[in-house]
């Protein structure tokens, strides 16, 4: 059973807890560690807006991009452990633990897990015109002709780029990734034959998509996106056992109160299964996912060791 199936009927599983009588006494802040108008972005205010109206209290979001979320993590972990200062985390987080030489902060020992929101799709695709119509083909082009397929991403040690390189020892294959400051730039070059296919997330690229500009021929994640049926996986591919997605959770600082962690895991996987939220993550192209506090420090551990591992094999140095 797909890990994203289950989350909820785990999350039934939890036992309901007496909660802080004074929780919350204020406003909550979600403070997310990137930029304005991006999918974590706007996952972020989709949950927030409906946290705020099940607890009857504010809840803002502080985006605080850059440095890989060090920033945003950093200030999440010395907030007063209260419950009104959370982290949008990601799998971001995953890899800044094996990307970075030092951290000011641990983040499995440092936050105190509270559900995953969300998972979303990584997506390999060419240009319209590009010279590939599936991803065998272009497999089969990189394992015939080593090192002369150019595959575009964002910037080095950006979960697109550690995408591409896992895609690469996972086939067996030899191509070069070439990193791009930012999606604009990978979109230009892809459109622009200076690259022969790009990994990206899925949601931004979908109206790129339905314009026909470029053509998906695979997503990396474990089962084929909802918004593109017609699509097949890498692992359908070719690419037995291939599964890579990105992530959103929220967490707390630790020493964050029990009572308080197990309101805040309840209220969310509320929001999570109301048609509304649905439909507005569904139009990003984000698979609700909800679950335990546990779920979320067992998938950040798995990803933290799986990105480490790829950063090391892909000899990417370390910030």
């Amino acid at each position: 059973m797909n890990r994203r199936d289950v989350l909820f009927a785990a999350a039934a599983a939890l036992p309901v807890l007496a909660t802080a009588q004074s929780f919350p006494s204020k406003p909550i802040r979600i403070v997310v560690p990137f930029g304005a108008g991006g999918i974590a972005d706007l996952t972020a205010r989709a949950v927030a807006k409906s946290l705020s109206d099940s607890l009857k209290q504010g809840v803002v979001i502080e985006n605080k991009p850059g440095a890989g979320g060090v920033v945003a993590g950093e200030t999440v972990a010395k907030a007063e452990p209260d419950g009104h200062t959370l982290f949008l985390m990601s799998n971001g987080t995953a890899v800044s633990a094996g990307l970075f030489k030092s951290l000011p902060f641990d983040a499995q020992k440092d936050f105190a897990p509270i559900a995953i929101l969300g998972f979303f799709d990584i997506a390999v695709l060419t240009a319209a015109n590009g010279k590939f119509q599936s991803m065998q083909e272009m497999l089969a082009f990189a394992k015939a002709n080593p090192g002369k397929l150019n595959v575009a991403t964002i910037n080095v040690g950006s979960t697109q780029h550690l995408a591409a390189e896992l895609l690469k020892t996972s086939a067996g294959v030899d191509f070069q990734v070439v990193p791009f400051n930012g999606s604009p730039a990978v979109l230009t070059a892809l459109r622009g034959g200076q690259v022969d296919a790009c990994v990206e997330i899925l949601g931004p690229m979908m109206g790129q998509i339905a314009s026909k500009a470029v053509r998906p021929i695979a997503v990396m994640g474990g089962k084929r996106a909802a918004g593109l049926p017609d699509v097949p996986t890498v692992a359908e591919s070719g690419v037995r056992g291939f599964d890579a997605s990105s992530w959103n959770a929220l967490a707390a600082p630790a020493k964050t109160p029990a009572a308080v962690i197990q309101q805040l895991n309840r209220e969310v996987n509320k929001a999570l299964q109301t048609p509304e939220l649905r439909r507005q993550l569904a139009e990003l192209n984000v698979s609700p996912a909800g679950g335990t506090p546990e779920q979320l420090r067992d998938l950040l551990a798995s990803e933290t060791k799986r990105w480490s591992d790829v950063i090391t094999r892909a000899n990417v140095p370390r910030q």
